[in-house]
């Protein structure tokens, strides 16, 4: 099964912020890793408090915040930046 990542128009202005190689680093990684697998949850992990019901992915220093959505076989990316500031 073939997932396909969607990013919300806020990731495009996080990913502008960063520098070429992140970008790429982190593109790649939607597109290598996570999009071929069958259960996209083996690389990430869930979120709890007030991100209940979302994923995160590790990216080197990056973080991805991400709900995934199985009817669709789905997963968006909603948030993208750097460890210390994506969870604010």
């Amino acid at each position: 099964m073939v997932w396909s990542v969607e990013f919300d128009a806020r990731v495009e202005k996080d990913l502008k912020k960063l520098d070429r190689q992140a970008q790429k680093q982190i593109l790649d990684y939607f597109e290598h890793r996570i999009a071929p697998l069958d259960d996209v949850r083996v690389y990430g992990k869930a979120l709890r408090s007030q991100f209940t019901g979302l994923w995160r992915y590790r990216i080197g220093d990056y973080r991805a915040i991400c709900r995934i959505e199985d009817e669709t076989v789905t997963v968006l990316v909603l948030r993208i930046g750097h460890r210390k500031e994506v969870y604010r």
